[in-house]
């Protein structure tokens, strides 16, 4: 007997993730908010735009009991948070019928602490249905702010529409948002997503944000971790990470896990492109002159 095989809609696939996550985080008793993708309001995203990948929020107190429970139900970890962003935010699962999750201990841009980020979230959450599954979800102007801090990294503002997100919301929306800015502290970032991140340039995390927000060498992104680093003994854990090779984005480039041999040249072919990076930097600042 052959095997039939129906392709599923990638925006069908992503709320059966949402239902299945949520499943298994209430069969053991975690706290997960939805964020961005099907789990946004309409009124946030007129386009439709659902995006490639379930996204959640997990109180930091959980992850380690999601984690296990993931892993003992199909999904693969896919990147993880030392690999998978300059923050460190969010590893990444796949399932091989529900696709990729990234499962954030915290959101890029926020400064306060994530037990207490996740709280202040929690607290004013409400409860939408997904593929016929209930999932929390931060109110509206929290899910604006999200999305906000979501497009001030570099190539994220096209898939939202700024516009209807902030500078043509309502006045009710924007109080709420400005309240959760201060709430949060996540002036840097919010600043980096509407233009106005020159008023920060004194912030320790100004110039990741300029980096990531305009774009700028693997080198300057370093250094922008380094210098964006709360503690001294963080900073210098980001020095010791710097020369070693990333794998799993080494693995997303060649579409396999790369040999042992391949690994090492990556890691002596790091030095020359930060180099030939910092050279390219010095001559567009010349011609900038």
């Amino acid at each position: 007997m052959s095997e039939s095989r129906v392709d599923v809609p990638l925006p069908v696939r992503l709320r059966f993730g949402h239902a299945a996550v949520q499943h298994l985080a209430d069969s053991i008793g975690v706290d997960l908010l939805h964020i961005k993708g099907a789990a946004v309001d309409p009124a946030l995203r007129p386009s439709g735009y659902a995006g490639t990948d379930v996204d959640v929020m997990v109180r930091p107190d959980h992850f380690a009991r999601l984690d296990a429970a993931l892993r003992a139900n199909g999904w693969i970890l896919y990147t993880t948070f030392a690999s998978g962003s300059p923050f460190g935010h969010a590893q990444t699962y796949l399932h091989d019928a529900w696709g990729y999750i990234d499962v954030h201990r915290f959101f890029p841009g926020i400064r306060v602490a994530p037990g207490p980020a996740f709280e202040r979230l929690w607290n004013d959450r409400h409860r939408i249905e997904i593929a016929g599954i209930g999932c929390n979800v931060p109110d509206v102007p929290a899910q604006a702010l999200v999305l906000i801090l979501n497009a001030a990294r570099a190539g994220s503002a096209a898939r939202y529409d700024l516009a209807a997100v902030w500078r043509d919301a309502p006045d009710e929306r924007r109080v709420g948002i400005t309240s959760l800015v201060d709430d949060l502290d996540a002036h840097v970032a919010f600043a980096a997503a509407v233009g106005e991140l020159e008023q920060y340039r004194g912030a320790r995390d100004y110039r990741l944000w300029k980096v990531v927000s305009s774009g700028g060498s693997r080198t300057e992104e370093w250094w922008a971790r380094v210098r964006a680093a709360p503690t001294l003994s963080q900073s210098l854990l980001v020095i010791a990470r710097a020369p070693l090779v990333n794998v799993d984005h080494l693995a997303a480039r060649l579409g396999r896990r790369p040999t042992r041999r391949e690994v090492v040249a990556e890691f002596f072919g790091r030095p020359a492109r930060a180099i030939g990076e910092a050279w390219q930097g010095m001559q567009r600042r010349g011609a900038r002159r």
